[in-house]
């Protein structure tokens, strides 16, 4: 289960961030719409994989408890 904690603290902090990105973009123009761009499919990204990662170790983790209890072969 800690494999789930640490995914969820990296999603929540890269969204954190990135909506103070984005209230900054939409209000004062801080980067150049380009730019923004990309960092906004960098963010999309990294919370996808992280999501997929993390669910994967924690699928392998849940079989392991699995096989050591006995339940499967």
């Amino acid at each position: 289960m800690k494999t789930m904690q640490i995914a969820g603290v990296a999603v929540a902090l890269i969204l954190a961030v990135y909506a103070v990105l984005l209230i900054g973009q939409v209000w004062d123009e801080w980067l150049e719409w380009k730019l923004f761009f990309k960092i906004t499919v960098t963010a999309g990204v990294l919370v996808v994989v992280i999501g997929i990662v993390a669910m994967i170790f924690r699928e392998l983790q849940k079989d392991k408890e699995l096989k050591k209890e006995k339940y499967l072969d």
